[in-house]
């Protein structure tokens, strides 16, 4: 089998330095100008190449999006910031414009680019072009089926991106203007305000309407997609917490290893797709990979979309001496819990809680202010940045 790259989303330094520990080859990231995720975080110039020489230390990539829609007072910026992306060292650009392929092309500048999955490449003749136009690497469409996928992949030999997990868009690849008409924010351009996540009213009934389409996930098929070569696996979720973005790529990471180590089976795929849906809101569904999505994979008559308190706190350092683990609270928890221990190396580990001591090693019975720092005591060694979460689910009962 091929080796495959793991492509992590990250709003933000801290994001990225976890994006990286919990198992991404890759990051891709958002300048402060021209990416879709205006509302991220979003990196600067100085904090890119901060980012950058933190991922090369790593033998590990960074690419930046530069994916909007560009208009004609967006132009005049657009030269020196690739410029500056080129000084950065940046491993790669990700664009849908022609504009910034001429530009590249005419500055000669020293720029790696991945075409956009917002060029919605569906079909081998639109990869052939974009192939010669020095693209190295294109992100399909959301929207490509399987055999999409293989007929692409057969015709060219690309270097091909895939999003495996994740939202998606009710329009193809994300070309949509509902937000420009309902809030005037161009979507294209960074503004999207998720109007398809709306519950409207059914004129006269007051009987809830949305548009909205479940998730994406690819759990059951990575082995399928590894044997048909697919080069780069994509989550997205720039927004995301630190605890999804970790979740999400601990449990890939596991499914490609074991995939490549032939250990995988169908008990472990079960397992971490219930770890997948637990972790986010929304339903998730393999959407167009294996055939045209129905009602069951969309959202119409209204939805639930519960946030879980499952994140319980981050590991900040292990006594061995006391059998102490010192944890940063994120939620509520009590005396008589169980909870799980789970980071890039270590395997999931039940956690009762019998005791919790404040930082003054004061007994205590809840733990409820978020970041306060508390100490459990526990008799397995734990790792700086594993993280501790509700038991929900134990890996022993499914094999």
């Amino acid at each position: 089998m091929n080796k495959v790259e793991l492509l992590a989303p990250a709003g933000d330094l801290e994001r990225l330095k976890f994006a990286f520990l919990y198992g991404a080859d890759a990051v891709y990231i958002g300048g402060k100008d021209f990416s879709l995720r205006a509302n991220a975080k979003n990196f600067t110039i100085e904090e890119i190449k901060e980012a950058v020489k933190y991922a090369h230390n790593l033998h590990k990539k960074v690419y930046v999006t530069v994916n909007i829609v560009f208009h004609n007072e967006e132009l005049k910026n657009l030269k020196n910031y690739l410029k500056s992306l080129a000084q950065a060292h940046v491993d790669a650009i990700i664009a849908s414009d022609i504009i910034v392929l001429d530009i590249i092309k005419k500055e000669n500048l020293n720029l790696e680019v991945h075409l956009s999955t917002q060029a919605s490449i569906l079909n081998a003749e639109s990869a052939k072009f974009y192939l010669k136009e020095n693209v190295s690497r294109l992100v399909l469409a959301r929207e490509a089926s399987r055999k999409d996928i293989i007929d692409i992949k057969t015709k060219t030999k690309a270097d091909l991106e895939v999003f495996i997990h994740g939202a998606m868009c009710t329009s193809f690849s994300g070309k949509c203007v509902l937000s420009n008409c309902f809030t005037n924010r161009d979507s294209n351009r960074g503004g999207c305000a998720q109007i398809c996540r709306w519950v409207f009213d059914i004129e006269n009934s007051g009987e809830p309407f949305s548009i909205t389409p479940k998730d994406l996930n690819m759990v059951s098929y990575i082995k399928d997609m590894i044997d048909m070569g697919i080069n780069s696996f994509k989550i997205e979720g720039r927004m995301r917490s630190i605890y999804y973005v970790s979740t999400v790529l601990n449990v890939y990471r596991n499914i490609i290893d074991k995939t490549m180590n032939k250990t995988i089976n169908d008990a472990y795929i079960k397992y971490y797709q219930d770890i997948l849906n637990r972790c986010a809101n929304r339903e998730s569904t393999p959407q167009f990979y294996d055939k045209l999505p129905t009602n069951k994979e969309q959202y119409f008559l209204g939805r639930q979309e519960e946030s879980n308190q499952d994140f319980i706190g981050l590991v900040l350092e292990y006594d061995d001496d006391a059998k102490m683990v010192t944890i940063e609270e994120r939620n509520y928890f009590k005396i008589g819990d169980v909870l799980e221990a789970f980071g890039p190396n270590t395997e999931p580990y039940e956690l009762k809680i019998n005791k919790i001591y404040n930082e003054n090693m004061e007994e205590i019975d809840v733990a409820r202010h978020p970041k306060m720092i508390v100490k459990i005591p526990c008799d397995k060694a734990l790792n700086k940045y594993d993280m501790l979460r509700l038991k929900i689910f134990d890996i022993s009962s499914y094999l």
